[in-house]
């Protein structure tokens, strides 16, 4: 079965971003999946790694996941606000209209980006102006299964000490 363009929809982002005042790093995908538009919340897919991760990095058990981001410091959102796109597959992704990632910015302690896989760089290079250092870390994705959980957990423990550096 092929994929046309014409078969892609125009979906909104359909859940607010995560952060409050105290959030230090910034964490953006590209668009979310079809399951956590399902569940609105981040990384909700069974299959990607972000929150076991996340989880091993922290060295603590996370049962709420946005109370967990609040206390780290962690603020998550997309790139994309809308877009044409087939399913969960980035590489369908067009017509793009973006977030305002500056009014995070603006309302936060934010100090760094993370993108989290090399689609959601190519969009945040394109359409996003911020002066922050940025930072690509590999996608968590079932999709992206070739890199293993321990390259992931080095590569996220930068998240980490970022969210935790002082001034």
């Amino acid at each position: 079965m092929s994929v046309n363009a014409s078969d892609d929809i125009l979906v909104t982002h359909s859940f607010p971003e995560l952060y409050d005042q105290d959030s230090k790093v910034l964490i953006l995908g590209s668009f979310p999946s079809v399951i956590s538009r399902k569940q609105s919340f981040y990384y909700a897919n069974p299959s990607n790694r972000f929150w076991p991760v996340l989880a091993s990095v922290y060295e603590e058990e996370i049962t709420d996941r946005a109370a967990f981001a609040h206390r780290h410091h962690l603020a998550l959102w997309d790139v994309i606000a809308s877009c044409k796109i087939h399913g969960s597959s980035d590489t369908s992704i067009h017509d793009v209209t973006v977030n305002d990632i500056q009014k995070i910015v603006d309302h936060s302690s934010i100090e760094t980006v993370f993108l989290t896989g090399k689609k959601a760089l190519q969009l945040y290079e394109k359409y996003v102006s911020c002066d922050l250092p940025y930072f690509c870390l590999p996608s968590t994705s079932g999709a992206n299964a070739a890199v293993s959980f321990d390259t992931l957990k080095k590569a996220y423990g930068l998240i980490r000490e970022y969210a935790e550096e002082t001034d």
